[in-house]
């Protein structure tokens, strides 16, 4: 990486369409958490996973790269957990994704990275929705999230206009992923099924 950069996983989310914690649930031959840890440990540095208060993983392999917190501000959703993990981490720029994204593309998480210096932000922007949780945040998001928390603002994109964003858009986004797999998540039971179908094909060139 040409500039040091933690990565941040946004692991306590209440799973509430799918009624059980998702992030445990297996596709392929790992759950949605590993699978998510596999690929963004290419990036060769410290991974914080962000969780719920009262929430466990005690499948997760011991990693002296891999730190486990728990949300500052509970049930304060994603602006909470993005605050949290913002806060422990002692790397200006961080890469942050949601724990159930199976597909993440190596590729593109490394370009993002690239692109981050002089923004306070990277982020994917696809028919002009934007993806808030497969993004690079810096250190300086900490204080607008901060306001936010407090403010009870808790829509992650509403962030963004207090900061200095780059926007990777959609033909930017097709050099490394035209089916835009990356941002698929897993929701729903559907949502489940038709990522265990996609496991079982060819979907691109990353090893998970």
């Amino acid at each position: 990486m040409p500039w040091d950069t933690n990565c941040i996983v946004l692991a306590g989310g209440k799973s509430s369409r799918l009624e059980r914690d998702k992030i445990l649930e297996t596709v392929g031959d790992r759950s949605l958490l590993k699978r998510v840890i596999s690929v963004i440990s290419s990036i060769n540095s410290d991974i914080i996973i962000v969780k719920a208060k009262g929430q466990s993983f005690p499948h997760l392999i011991r990693n002296p790269r891999l730190r486990i917190i728990t949300d500052i501000y509970p049930y304060k959703g994603i602006v909470g957990g993005l605050y949290t993990g913002l806060v422990a981490s002692n790397s200006f720029y961080n890469l942050v994704v949601a724990s159930d994204m199976p597909f993440l593309n190596q590729a593109l998480l490394h370009y993002m990275i690239q692109l981050a210096l002089g923004f306070d932000a990277v982020v994917l922007k696809l028919d002009n929705m934007v993806e808030p949780l497969h993004a690079v945040y810096s250190k300086r998001c900490v204080a607008p999230l901060k306001w936010m928390l407090k403010h009870s603002n808790l829509k992650t994109h509403k962030v963004l206009p207090f900061i200095r964003v780059r926007y990777l858009e959609t033909q930017e986004i097709d050099r490394f992923d035209p089916k835009h797999l990356s941002i698929f998540n897993v929701n729903t039971e559907d949502d489940l099924a038709e990522a265990r179908e996609l496991a079982k094909g060819d979907i691109g060139d990353v090893e998970y």
